[in-house]
């Protein structure tokens, strides 16, 4: 009894769960689907039957399940899971490569669900152990960026290039870069515009009560308007201002376009960015403020040295809410011709192609997380450095 209770207790509940997860995948699910070109149906392939090495893959990736059940040392966790995705990928690489014959552009070898669930198998134990580790934010920062190095290595090298969303990429990679571009910028304004304005609207929530439940409540009404209704609500009011003003319709104001997308951006980016000054002003100690008062500050120096240094870490919160939030969301603004990745994903739908719906979704969900690391290690580092 009392050595069954010590096996349980060496036993990690999360990794043997997702260690099952990895071997039921890599065992009874389609590791690829196989297309003879761009609109036939795919054939399911396992990884047996897309991979002469296919048993020493499955070995290793019993052995790294174990290990993910068995070894409870963070970083020995952090290592096997990297070590997983990294044996998944190549073998996705390889399978394409086995599977295409020499010189066909027509064929497409797309991941399935095996290969999809494994990934995200590994991805969720590396997540457990990096929560153990607790890294600090230099060294989340610099994880990102060796991951994207990596990632870009492998592209370069071309170690993808067999695969049916690299097929779709060079289809379209003359205006990849474009949309791209188009879609960052979208995100990036419409968030700096809303912290430029929400900043003192903010301010003037928190030193004039009166105005901040009017002010809270029509952001908030905002926010509960669908985002593709509220980009067809803008087309009128932009359209008519670009034929009733040449000037705005020059500047590139018009109902169909990146401008409503940009203005209902801005709109949904204000309420997090007004309500988190608020909140973090509203956390500064009085205390605080009192002192510096008596040190002789004058008001403008108490609240741009003192309130906005201690609450700089609840602001950028609010605004790494909006910035992952209107990465998502400028996908949808493909819709009325704002441009972006989203370009893709509506492309891939009308044409039932859905590694052209990928080409844009995948790069998306990277920038989403790309810019949450980053902002959440801007926010700990304010938070150390806040007087």
């Amino acid at each position: 009894m009392v050595q069954a209770l010590h096996a349980r207790r060496r036993i990690d509940r999360l990794g043997a769960l997702l260690g099952v997860v990895a071997m039921v995948a890599a065992t009874t699910l389609p590791f690829v689907v196989f297309k003879a070109n761009r609109i036939a149906s795919g054939e399911p392939r396992s990884l047996l039957a897309a991979l002469p090495s296919a048993p020493l893959l499955l070995a290793s990736v019993a052995l790294l399940a174990v290990a993910a059940a068995f070894v409870r040392q963070a970083r020995a966790r952090l290592a096997a899971a990297v070590v997983g995705v990294l044996t998944v990928a190549l073998a996705l690489a390889w399978a394409a490569d086995a599977l295409t014959p020499a010189g066909n552009r027509l064929v497409r070898i797309s991941p399935g669900a095996g290969c999809w669930l494994l990934l995200l198998a590994f991805a969720l134990i590396a997540t457990d152990a990096l929560a153990r580790l607790r890294p600090g934010p230099l060294a989340r920062v610099g994880a990102l960026a060796l991951m994207a190095a990596a990632m870009w290595a492998a592209f370069a090298a071309g170690l993808f290039d067999q695969l049916s969303i690299m097929r779709e990429y060079a289809v379209n990679a003359s205006g990849f870069g474009r949309e791209l571009r188009q879609h960052v910028l979208l995100a990036l304004g419409s968030v700096g515009a809303a912290t430029l304005v929400g900043l003192p609207l903010g301010i003037t929530c928190h030193r004039v009560p009166r105005v901040r439940g009017a002010i809270l409540q029509v952001l908030n009404l905002v926010q509960t308007i669908p985002s593709i209704a509220l980009f067809g609500i803008l087309m009128v009011p932009l359209g008519a201002l670009a034929t009733a003003v040449p000037l705005a319709a020059d500047l590139g104001i018009n109902g169909i376009g990146p401008a409503p997308a940009a203005v209902a951006l801005f709109l949904y980016a204000l309420l997090p960015v007004v309500a988190n000054t608020v909140v973090g002003l509203g956390r500064v100690s009085p205390v605080a403020v009192d002192a510096a008062r008596g040190m002789g500050l004058t008001s403008w120096q108490v609240l741009g040295e003192i309130e906005l240094a201690l609450a700089l870490p609840v602001i950028i919160t609010g605004i790494r809410i909006v910035l992952v939030q209107n990465i998502g969301l400028v996908t949808i603004a493909a819709l009325i011709g704002g441009g972006g990745l989203g370009t893709y994903v509506f492309q891939g739908v009308g044409q039932t192609a859905i590694d052209l719906v990928l080409l844009g979704a995948i790069p998306t969900v990277a920038l989403a997380f790309s810019a949450a690391v980053l902002l959440d290690a801007l926010v700990d580092l304010t938070g150390r450095a806040a007087p």
